[in-house]
């Protein structure tokens, strides 16, 4: 995800400040929060982009289908969340390759989210839509949902990105070329599939949503215009009912083996509160620090604007964002575990 724009950083100063940080942050979006792209079949190269177009406001309205599987499925025993069996799974999205729209990586990789899913006994189900921001070619994005609890309480969506970005444009990438992703897209969709493994759904009070969502990585000119966060946009679009939904908490760039997720400031404050005071009670103060620092254009502000509570969980202090040098070495079993079990135990303890 991100908002910092490559190679020209635009910087924009926010004016909401909190109490623990007196002085005004950098947001870190200089990208308009509605997506837009244009089909890339090959590695797009860098160029500078026009302004984004809005996506088309006759978008398809279709609902979620029923995703098929041939993999026989298994019903997963509760467990306290594991970093070490998350860790596998970002390595074997990483094992793909990048995972960029277009390329034969992404489409792998929705095979993969698919199977995990199905493998765990959770409703697979996939949402389907066009992006075509600026006429000339319509691409099929598709989030994937992972659904159990059905009908029991208000609906919680745990969300992350799976697609990679196109080009390796940030100031600090020796290479253009496209990279695998591991904080950055493999390490939110690993801790999904690890929350689908060891939740114990009988002590939730919710429907669960493990929301695999596409298009979130290439805006800017990572696609030529293309925008952020174009999943999350068009699903938040076709939610007839914000009331029937609790919450929305964003897994994003948290793989990180140097961990430190600040509160983010276009997040709900009394949820963080709640989530860092979890943190805190399995010692994590150090890594989930309790100041705010970063205004982040992410996949939770398309349900914040519909008046849903979310809030997002991102370490955007990584050195490797956007470079080829995003790879599994950068991240760690521990990072992965801290934040599987913080989420795990909130949905698990709470109450309706």
């Amino acid at each position: 995800m991100k908002q910092f724009l490559i190679v020209t950083i635009i910087l924009m100063v926010v004016g909401c400040t909190a109490a623990a940080d007196p002085t005004p942050e950098i947001a870190a979006t200089a990208i308009p929060s509605t997506p837009s792209p244009s089909t890339a079949t090959a590695m797009p190269q860098p160029t500078d982009t026009a302004e984004p177009t809005a996506p088309p406001t006759d978008a398809p309205t279709d609902v979620p289908t029923q995703m098929p599987t041939d993999e026989p499925a298994t019903t997963a025993a509760p467990s306290q969340f594991d970093g070490e069996s998350a860790f596998t799974y970002l390595t074997d999205q990483t094992d793909i390759g990048p995972r960029y729209p277009g390329s034969p990586g992404h489409e792998e990789v929705r095979d993969y989210i698919n199977g995990q899913f199905s493998r765990l006994n959770w409703a697979v189900e996939q949402q389907q839509f066009e992006y075509d921001p600026t006429g000339t070619a319509a691409y099929q994005g598709m989030n994937i949902i992972a659904r159990a609890n059905e009908g029991k309480g208000k609906i919680i969506i745990i969300g992350a990105h799976y697609d990679t970005r196109a080009i390796s444009d940030s100031f600090k990438s020796s290479s253009f070329d496209p990279g695998v992703g591991a904080v950055d897209g493999a390490s939110g969709v690993a801790v999904l599939i690890e929350l689908a493994r060891t939740l114990n759904l009988d002590a939730i009070n919710n429907e669960i949503w493990l929301v695999n969502f596409d298009l979130e990585d290439n805006g800017s000119n990572g696609i030529a215009g293309w925008n952020w966060i174009a999943g999350s946009t068009y699903m938040a679009d076709q939610i007839s009912d914000p009331a029937q939904f609790e919450a929305v908490v964003i897994v994003d760039m948290i793989g990180d083996a140097d961990q430190t997720i600040y509160l983010e400031r276009n997040s709900d404050p009394d949820l963080q509160t709640v989530l860092w005071e979890i943190a805190a009670s399995f010692g994590y103060e150090a890594q989930f620090i309790n100041q705010y620092k970063y205004a982040i254009l992410d996949d939770h502000i398309p349900f914040k604007n519909i008046g849903i509570v979310a809030v997002d969980l991102i370490d955007f202090d990584y050195a490797y964002w956007h470079t080829v040098e995003d790879t599994p070495d950068k991240a760690s079993p521990e990072s992965l575990g801290r934040v599987g079990r913080v989420v795990q135990t909130w949905l698990e303890s709470k109450s309706e």
